[in-house]
């Protein structure tokens, strides 16, 4: 299993419309790379907003990293302070209830 993961810092107010263009835009990007397991995004309270996915292979992880991060710099560039950052590897501790 490995993890991509891609972070990056919104300028403030904006986690309802970083919300609307993420489900609208990137959700489909992310989760038809091949090997595809799960995807979350995670906004903190000091507006650093953080998207994890999951997949089966390394090439999954890295695949959907170069996809999202040419859609986050196209689609979300307006709404965020700075660069957004993006790091691939594999997962070595995990758990399910």
């Amino acid at each position: 299993m490995y993890a991509a993961i891609r972070q990056m810092k919104a300028k403030a107010g904006v986690a309802d419309e970083l919300a609307r263009r993420i489900k609208k835009g990137a959700v489909s990007i992310v989760s038809n790379v091949p090997g595809f397991m799960g995807y979350y995004v995670i906004y903190a309270p000091d507006d650093t907003v953080t998207a994890i996915s999951i997949f089966h292979t390394a090439q999954g992880a890295e695949e959907s990293n170069r996809k999202a991060m040419a859609w986050v710099e196209k689609n979300l560039a307006p709404l965020m302070e700075g660069d957004p950052s993006a790091t691939a590897g594999p997962v070595i501790v995990h758990t399910l209830p």
